[in-house]
């Protein structure tokens, strides 16, 4: 059995880590409240611009843009992968980077190449490690997403597909459910399937200037900003949630270990009293 010595230094080490751990909570519960209000603020824009583009997209069937347009084969797959840049947030990561590696390994089983876009430091680290084809990374991102971070590495994934590159282009992120759920989802971005963009309830006429090519390649490129903006905003909402929940799980943890460890203490500096007053007795009897 340790001695006291030992077993006081080990509670004065958990005291420590507790009081780390508790700051780290309260720093968490602080941010998840300024990233879910940021990510409830891009929702309303999300949706307006789907809305948008689902008109527009079913106004002018004289021309499809090519995200629209399903391919015949696909034979080279693209995903985003969004992370977070540190850890300390329970199995979120985790949780996400499992899918992704099924939906790879699936791909490869049917003989399909897979370029990956790497957003947050824990996915490039694990894709890196896979041996996966990296061809684009964004990493340090901080508390708040912004778009001009995030586009140029998105941007090389939607040129590859726009070039006949890529057949299709996948997304994985974690969603926010709410404090204590977060759930990962990997979900097709390109080709925009009709559950996405949803049909409009009536067809509005639009006129185009300066011509409709032109109009819709904006507002589809905009479109898909802001759902990468909106999954990058939901996962760090999902990251600062996992992590408050983590930590205080830490400190009821080091809370529940001190405890025992008191106990251990107090029964040891016990048996050491006995033990004295054991020897001192047998002494005065032998006397």
């Amino acid at each position: 059995m340790p001695g006291t010595k030992e077993i006081r230094m080990k509670i004065r080490s958990v005291q420590n880590t507790r009081k780390i751990t508790k700051a780290m909570e309260m720093v968490a519960a602080s941010k998840m409240r300024k990233a879910q209000e940021r990510m409830r603020h891009a929702r309303p824009y999300g949706e307006k611009i789907r809305n948008v583009a689902a008109h527009i997209s079913h106004a002018n069937p004289e021309y499809r843009h090519p995200f629209l347009v399903d391919r015949d084969a696909v034979k080279r797959v693209g995903i985003i992968v969004i992370t977070t840049d540190k850890g300390l947030c329970g199995a979120l990561n985790t949780n996400l980077l499992r899918m992704v590696l099924a939906q790879y390994k699936e791909w490869q089983g049917k003989g399909e190449q897979i370029d990956v876009c790497a957003i947050g430091n824990k996915g490039l680290g694990f894709m890196q490690r896979l041996g996966a084809n990296i061809v684009s990374q964004v990493v340090q991102l901080g508390d708040r997403p912004q778009m001009e971070k995030l586009i140029g590495a998105v941007k090389v994934m939607l040129d590859a597909y726009a070039a006949n590159k890529i057949d299709r282009l996948m997304l994985g992120y974690t969603r926010f459910i709410n404090t204590m759920k977060q759930e990962p989802v990997v979900e097709q971005l390109l080709p925009l399937s009709g559950e996405k963009l949803g049909a409009p309830e009536t067809v509005w006429d639009y006129i185009y200037e300066p011509e409709a090519r032109a109009v819709l390649d904006q507002v589809m490129l905009r479109y898909i900003e802001a759902l990468i903006y909106q999954a990058v905003s939901e996962n760090m909402a999902s990251e600062q949630s996992a992590r408050m929940v983590a930590m205080k799980a830490a400190s009821d943890n080091a809370r529940n270990l001190i405890d025992e460890l008191t106990l251990i203490y107090n029964k040891n500096r016990q048996a050491g009293i006995t033990k004295e007053l054991s020897e001192i007795v047998g002494g005065a009897a032998a006397v």
